[in-house]
C-alpha cells in the first residue's frame, strides 16, 4: 500500500510526527483513545488544549482538526478531530472523511513527514468499522498526501480486520 501502514497496537507508543487523538469537541480528555492520549502525555497537553480558542463553546467542532504540542508522547504534536457520532449527526460519511482530510492538511502544514491515526468515530461514536475504513483509506489515498508516511494504529483484532478488508477492496 505504499505510503499507508496497519498495525494492531496502541498509538500512545507511536514515534510517527503527529499523533491524531479521535477527541471530543471540548478537547479537554475523554474515553477511549482521547483518555489514553491525554493519560500518556500528561498534564501538558490539558494545558495545551485549554488554550485553543472556543468558538460556540467548541475548541473543535466535528470534522474539523486542531493541533498542540505532544506533551510527554514520542511524537512532535498531537493532531485533535472530531469525528461523527454514526446514527446522530447528518452526513456522518462526509463529516469523517473531513476529520482525516483536516488532519492530514495539519500534518502538511506543520512540515510532518508522518502520522498516526486510530479508528476516528469507531468507539463510542459507533461508527461501523468497515464503513469507517474505507472512508479513511479513500482520504489517506489522495496524491496529495502520497508523500506522507501514515500509519493506522488500531485496537483490536476486529478493527485490524476491518481496515486489512478495506485495503484488499479498496473502492480507488
Amino acid at each position: 500500500m505504499g505510503n499507508i501502514k496497519i498495525v494492531k497496537g496502541d498509538i500512545t507508543l507511536a514515534t510517527e510526527d503527529a499523533i491524531v487523538n479521535a477527541a471530543n469537541p471540548q478537547m479537554l480528555g475523554g474515553g477511549g483513545v482521547d483518555g489514553a492520549i491525554h493519560i500518556a502525555a500528561g498534564r501538558t497537553l490539558l494545558e495545551e488544549c485549554r488554550k485553543v480558542k472556543l468558538v460556540n463553546g467548541l475548541r473543535c467542532p466535528i470534522g474539523e482538526a486542531r493541533i498542540t504540542p505532544a506533551g510527554n508522547l514520542r511524537a512532535k504534536y498531537v493532531i485533535h478531530t472530531v469525528g461523527p457520532r454514526f446514527g446522530i449527526d447528518r452526513n456522518p460519511e462526509l463529516l469523517l472523511a473531513s476529520a482525516y482530510k483536516n488532519s492530514l492538511d495539519l500534518a502538511v502544514i506543520n512540515s510532518c513527514k508522518s502520522i498516526a491515526f486510530p479508528a476516528i468515530s469507531c468507539g463510542v461514536y459507533g461508527y461501523p468499522l468497515l464503513e469507517a475504513a474505507f472512508v479513511a483509506l479513500d482520504v489517506c489515498r489522495k496524491p496529495e498526501y502520497s508523500q506522507l508516511k501514515i500509519c493506522f494504529y488500531l485496537h483490536g483484532k476486529k478493527a485490524k480486520e476491518a481496515w486489512d478488508q478495506a485495503c484488499e477492496h479498496s473502492r480507488v
